[in-house]
């Protein structure tokens, strides 16, 4: 959540690396609305950023219940699961997923040279994606060549 500073933006780094992961409790699932993010700079060589529901969590730096804002400035405040391995964004350890879902995947190039390059996608309201209880979306980015600076962003419906 910005408040008297400008959204920071975090590194990617040159392997796979999970930039923003949600965790959904046992009692709720979530629906997607949207999602995107911009790089501030040219990502590199083959780079790709996806969204996924995996069924291990990665190891991240836990957002805070203020961090996680409704649309709705009325809604009750988000049921996800905060802490280490559950919601929260740029990962220090990936963990090893053995079942997951792909949402989306984009592919940047490296002559992709538009500084800052930004991506956002909204699903029709029928065609949207539902993560099951007890699952974890994820953004991961993996940009070989060089590390990029990356703002993500999911919006969904609890």
């Amino acid at each position: 959540m910005a408040t008297t500073a400008a959204q920071a933006s975090v590194t990617t780094g040159t392997a796979i690396k999970t930039m923003l992961q949600l965790a959904t409790p046992s009692t709720r699932q979530i629906q997607l609305i949207s999602w995107g993010f911009s790089v501030d700079d040219p990502p590199g060589a083959d780079a790709v950023v996806e969204l996924l529901q995996v069924d291990v969590a990665a190891t991240v730096t836990a957002h805070v219940a203020a961090g996680v804002q409704p649309l709705d400035p009325n809604a009750p405040a988000s049921l996800l699961t905060l802490g280490t391995s559950a919601t929260g964004y740029t990962a220090t350890a990936e963990g090893t997923p053995t079942a997951s879902r792909v949402f989306d995947a984009v592919s940047l190039s490296s002559v992709t040279s538009e500084s800052p390059l930004t991506y956002v996608y909204q699903w029709m309201p029928d065609e949207r994606p539902i993560v099951a209880v007890s699952k974890f979306l994820r953004v991961r980015a993996t940009t070989p060549t060089t590390a990029a600076d990356m703002r993500c962003w999911v919006c969904w419906d609890e």
